[in-house]
């Protein structure tokens, strides 16, 4: 599997996310690289089981949309004349 990486932006955005989180919901001070080194744990351990989820949610997605391909398809067929 191709490992999951961030932008530098989101990486930033992410991190200020758990230092809130931490701030208002456990009440507790997170530094910027205690964030990071957190942010690269739930990257590496926890995110496959995610992107995982993710990719059988779009093949559940496909899955459906060709079902409804073939629906539209079968309404366009024609009775040939008959003699």
């Amino acid at each position: 599997m191709k490992k999951i990486t961030f932008t530098k932006d989101e990486k930033a955005a992410i991190v200020a996310r758990l230092q809130r989180y931490f701030s208002e919901e456990l009440d507790q001070t997170l530094g910027t690289l205690p964030a990071e080194f957190l942010l690269d744990f739930f990257t590496a351990e926890i995110g496959p089981y995610y992107y995982n989820q993710g990719l059988r949610d779009a093949h559940a997605a496909l899955v459906s949309k060709m079902e409804d391909f073939g629906e539209a398809i079968y309404l366009l067929e024609k009775e040939p004349a008959k003699d």
